[in-house]
């Protein structure tokens, strides 16, 4: 159940941000509309309207929507997460390196565009939501991966 939930989440960011990056241009759209339909995906995952704004973390959203862009980069941030999950045993540490990491590779990958811009308002978003597991992982208390409660 839970990696369907988090394949779904990805779908969620992917599938608007895949059809403005290779249908949008027919329409007008550009860079700036594939920026903009990013951020309002994540937002909408993130603070969605039909659960009175309480909603998930985004980090899989967020996974989909970088894999949309363009997916070196979604490969390369996932990368990223698993390497630090594999060695250090914690998924919300994993998210908020990747999370400093997905505007890096953007900018190394592509250059300053508002893209760039896009990923790294999502990127500082995704890091406010894990506060409180900033909070255990200072203190300590935050759950390893494989590690029963």
């Amino acid at each position: 159940a839970a990696l369907l939930t988090l394949l779904l989440d990805a779908v969620k960011g992917w599938l608007p941000v895949y059809a403005v990056v290779h249908f949008g241009t027919a329409y007008g759209l550009g860079q700036g509309s594939v920026a903009l339909v990013a951020l309002a995906a994540f937002v909408g995952h993130v603070w969605p309207v039909f659960f009175r704004f309480k909603g998930g973390k985004g980090v899989a959203t967020a996974l989909g929507i970088l894999l949309a862009i363009n997916w070196v980069l979604g490969l390369t941030t996932l990368s990223t997460w698993l390497i630090v999950a594999v060695f250090l045993r914690y998924s919300s540490l994993a998210a908020l390196i990747s999370a400093l990491f997905a505007p890096v590779y953007f900018v190394f990958l592509f250059g300053i565009q508002p893209m760039a811009m896009a990923i790294l308002l999502m990127s500082a978003l995704l890091i406010w939501r894990h506060r409180s597991n900033i909070k255990n992982l200072l203190n300590g208390t935050e759950g390893r991966l494989g590690k029963k409660k």
